[in-house]
Order: structure tokens, then sequence, then C-alpha cells
């Protein structure tokens, strides 16, 4: 009994010494460019310098970071292929897609939530308002006359719409657009007269004047704009609609192999260059323990599917 106790113990450091043997494969779902692969390659040069071999980032796009996932979630569970989620890829698209390739909570190892990214409730200047509260004054005495662009139908971005309008009761259109690139062009040009964003997607635009930060979807003030007021301090708590993304492997990976995974991203997250390149573009480091990462989604994924339940959206 002994021996074999002695033995699995013996196994069990073996597995940990041996990971990594060979360069780690890091999917993003989502285009080179945007806000995730920017964090994505943050976190590499992080992750690769705390495991001792590279870490290669591969962009796999498609579906709101679905395909990104579902390519993890097919790989070999060896430590070797991991993902970098999105919220739309698991606390959205379970809700969302007739045909979910996959189901989050159990087909996924939950590493550790990796950044969070507020947005900002923006207007073009031509829209009155000042504040949230003059935002939601001027829609309540004009219903159905101000809109709202988003980056696509079911995005964080046309969901956290829905949110304002449910929490405020308040009747804003929504115009979809494919992608946060053409709809913050449209909204610079007036087109849309307003939107809510990811930080990193509208800051520039803020700082050069074209843009009108009206609030921040966050529990807290943003470092990037202090001045700016959150939903909650208006008088709306429950109008929280940070976009966030997480570090995820297939769930049969082995405990020790996650645990040393685990152990490189908490050092990465940690670390004085990865906070001052995720501050850069708006984004907070938010690292967690899987037991935290999973409460978390449970909660994001009552919360979201709850809207989604209640506008109807399917595709």
């Amino acid at each position: 009994m002994l021996g074999t106790i002695c033995l699995c113990a013996m196994s069990s450091i073996t597995v940990a010494q041996g990971y990594p043997a060979k360069p780690v494969r890091l999917v993003i779902g989502f285009p080179p460019g945007g806000p995730a692969d920017i964090f994505g390659r943050v976190l590499a040069q992080g992750l690769g310098a705390n495991l001792g071999v590279p870490v290669i980032v591969e962009n796999r796009a498609g579906a709101g970071g679905v395909v990104g996932v579902d390519m993890v979630v097919k790989s070999a569970p060896d430590g070797y292929t991991l993902a970098m989620n999105s919220f739309s890829s698991v606390a959205m698209a379970p809700f969302s897609l007739s045909n979910m390739p996959y189901d989050p909570r159990r087909d996924l190892a939950l590493v550790t939530t990796v950044v969070r990214v507020p947005e900002v409730v923006v207007a073009h200047p031509t829209l009155p308002v000042a504040s949230f509260p003059e935002l939601v004054a001027h829609a309540k005495a004009r219903p159905g006359k101000v809109n709202f662009g988003s980056a696509g139908a079911g995005s964080i971005t046309h969901l956290a719409g829905e949110l304002i309008k449910m929490e405020a009761q308040v009747d804003l259109v929504h115009v979809p657009y494919k992608g946060a690139a053409p709809a913050v062009n449209d909204l610079l040009g007036g087109q849309v007269q307003m939107g809510i964003f990811d930080m990193p997607v509208v800051l520039p635009h803020i700082r050069a004047g074209k843009l009108r930060a009206l609030a921040v979807t966050s529990a807290r003030r943003a470092p990037s704009l202090p001045e700016v007021p959150t939903t909650a301090e208006a008088g709306y708590p429950k109008v929280n609609s940070d976009n966030w993304y997480g570090l995820v492997a297939p769930a049969a990976t082995p405990p020790d192999t996650l645990r040393r995974i685990h152990a490189a991203a908490m050092a990465a997250l940690q670390s004085p260059a990865v906070l001052e390149q995720f501050a850069k573009v708006g984004g907070t480091a938010a690292p967690s323990t899987p037991e935290e990462y999973s409460a978390f989604l449970v909660a994001e994924q009552a919360k979201w599917g709850a809207i989604i339940r209640a506008i109807g959206f399917r595709e």
C-alpha cells in the first residue's frame, strides 16, 4: 500500500516537472489587432517567461470567440493548447447559439480570469446630454428617438444597451453593426447617437474630444478615466457590463499540469510589466483561483442568460 502511494506521488511529481517540454499554443478567438489579441499577446509573453518555453499565439476568429474555444475543447488535454476565452464565448453564447458546440462548465478547465475591460457609455457631442442621468431623462422624454450602435446583435455592446433599457426603463433603438470599428466610425460621424463600448476602442476618441463619456459601466471608476462616474454612482448599480477574458484548457487536462499553468498565469498577471501593458489599453488584470473563476462564470451566465431570454435573442 505504501509503495503504491509512493509511486503515485512520484508520478505526480514527474508530470509537474516534465511540463512543459515544448512550446505552448494560446488560441485567441478574435482577429489580430483587437483588444482580445492585445491582451492575449501580453499574457502569452508573461506565461512564456514563467513556463520557460515560448507561448505562441494563434488567432482563430469566429462566432464571438466560440470557434477558438471550440478548437481548444477538441484539442489533446495535455496543457499544450490553451485558449483566451471571451465573455461572449462562455457567458453569452450558451444562451444565444442554436448549435452551441460545447458546454463551458463541463468541457473546459477554468484556469483563471485574466483581465476585466470597463465599458464606457459614450455619446456623440450633438446628443444634448452631459451625464448618464441626463441621458436617461432625455431618452424617457423621447421614447424610441435615441439610438445606440453596437458591434453586432448578441455582442456585449448590444446586451449592455439592453441592460440599460431594462434597468433605467428607457426605450432605446438598437443599431447593430458588423464589429465595433464600423459602429464607432458611425458614432463619430453622428449616424448613431450613442453606444456602450470597450474602453480601449473609444478611449482615444474620448481624449480627443470627439466623443463624450457619460459613465463607466463598472463597480469602480476606471483608472484611465478617473473623472468619469460609474453607472452605480448615477443610481444604477445593476448596470454593470464589464467585458472580460479568461484562460481555459481542455477539461481533462491533468491537475498537476493545470496547477503549473495557473502558477505561471498568476505570476504573469501580478507582474508590473503585464499590469502596465494592460493599463495602457484600459484593462485591469484579474487573477483568480479556478474556484473563483467558476463562481464568477455561474453568476455571469445567470445575469446575461436572463437578459438574452427576455429579449428573445437567438441565432
